[in-house]
């Protein structure tokens, strides 16, 4: 069996993994390790929860404890982008447990917080700069940070970067760094813009790929659910009461109806929080520490802001929207059955939700089995608001002639004139709706 001392790894580094739970190298780690070290590009496909972090960054570690010296001021050595702030936070996290004892030091720049004090850190320099795109690019315009002296380019999640529209931001930062450079591609997937991505950024890699692209973790029980919109609260309120105080994560669509269920959720006597786009760092830093710690046990969140989550004992993924990507899928269901543990993911299917399922049994190259319902028929489909739409909303039926966006004449004169309100100006509050 290999172990982290036959890769090769400084004495420094193996004394730090002594005191994690890292004992053997998982296949990607084995697999990367020793390429990265001896300088090579690479380009690593692994599917989620497989250790990736330490699959670049051990390695990366391992070359600048090499150096001897600091970094000078505003310095940065190595490079490592992630899509989202969690992800970032995250990374930072474990490479700081692989340099305990160490004099490598490790920064993280998000948006979200403040300019200065991350431009007050960064003024010393550092070894290892963690960074989403938008934040750097923030603080390179500013002169805050210089990337010159940067040797090392890590793209961590590179498919998800690009799905959110980072390839604009990707070229300008690469401008920055030095073209005589050891660049790192990761993603969990291998569309045709990868591919391309890899062409532009690395040079000769060498490829490590540990399981076919799309391929969920192998642990995950999948199940869909057919159902009409309108139902799919009552459906996942169903489910959370079979499996009371398991860790359940909830995928929706939109940062709006993400909110608006995890308050029916939290109405309903479950202690449930959300993370999405519309929170600030410090809402959902703190959502994911209590979901964390077992005082939220249900997390409803989107696809970026969940992505790359990594915390242990989530036992179940409710699709409770399917995906538009039949990619983010795979994601998603990863969440659960990390490090080798078991997991459940379930996926809610209403009639206008056919084809993004069609393509996802398409993508795993099997069928998913049915726990309730029954696929929906071309006339159910057909019939179905189409996306965009208010999904599940009756229709609202306008007189003929009736231009939209407009309002109805005939309806506006019937309408009786609203209450006058009391003196001061204020008015008599309206009832909630039901």
């Amino acid at each position: 069996m290999t172990t982290f001392a036959d890769l090769g790894l400084s004495e420094k580094l193996l004394k730090a993994l002594s005191h994690t739970k890292l004992t053997t190298p998982t296949p990607i780690q084995e697999q990367a390790i020793p390429h990265i070290m001896k300088g090579s590009d690479l380009m690593g496909l692994a599917q989620t929860g497989t250790g990736k972090t330490a699959a670049f960054g051990l390695p990366l570690l391992h070359r600048i404890l090499d150096i001897g010296h600091p970094p000078g001021p505003k310095n940065v050595r190595a490079l490592i982008l992630a899509p989202t702030r969690e992800l970032v936070t995250q990374i930072s996290d474990n490479l700081t447990m692989f340099t305990k004892g160490t004099p490598a030091k490790v920064t993280t720049v998000v948006g979200g917080a403040s300019l200065f004090r991350q431009a007050e850190r960064l003024s010393k320099g550092t070894d290892v700069l963690v960074a989403t795109p938008g934040r750097l690019i923030d603080l390179l315009e500013r002169g805050d940070v210089n990337l010159d002296q940067c040797g090392y380019l890590v793209l961590d999640e590179a498919d998800h970067m690009l799905d959110m529209g980072f390839i604009h931001s990707l070229r300008k930062i690469a401008k920055y760094i030095p073209l005589r450079r050891q660049t790192m591609l990761f993603s969990a997937t291998m569309p045709k813009d990868i591919e391309e991505l890899a062409q532009t950024y690395l040079r000769n890699p060498v490829k490590v790929q540990v399981s076919p692209p799309g391929k969920p973790a192998d642990k995950v029980t999948q199940a869909v659910h057919f159902t009409p919109q309108g139902d799919k609260a009552k459906l996942l309120e169903s489910y959370l009461k079979e499996h009371p105080g398991e860790r359940s994560i909830v995928f929706g669509r939109t940062k709006h109806g993400s909110e608006k269920l995890m308050k029916l959720l939290v109405n309903w006597g479950f202690k449930a929080g959300s993370i999405h786009g519309n929170k600030s760092q410090n809402q959902r830093d703190r959502t994911l520490t209590e979901f964390r710690e077992g005082t939220v046990e249900v997390l409803v969140a989107t696809d970026v802001a969940a992505r790359g989550i990594d915390i242990p004992g989530v036992k179940h993924v409710y699709n409770y929207d399917m995906p538009n990507v039949a990619e983010n899928y795979v994601h998603r269901i990863g969440r659960t059955a990390r490090a080798g543990t078991e997991g459940r993911a379930i996926a809610f299917c209403a009639p206008a939700e056919m084809g993004e399922f069609r393509d996802i049994e398409k993508l795993l190259k099997k069928a998913i089995p049915v726990v309730g319902g029954a696929p929906w028929a071309a006339s159910d489909v057909a019939a179905a608001p189409k996306p965009g739409q208010n999904r599940g909303a009756r229709p609202q039926h306008k007189p003929r002639g009736h231009a939209p966006g407009k309002p109805d004449a005939s309806k506006a004169k019937a309408r009786p004139p609203r209450p006058q309100g009391k003196p001061g100006g204020a008015t008599a509050p309206r009832r909630a709706a039901r």
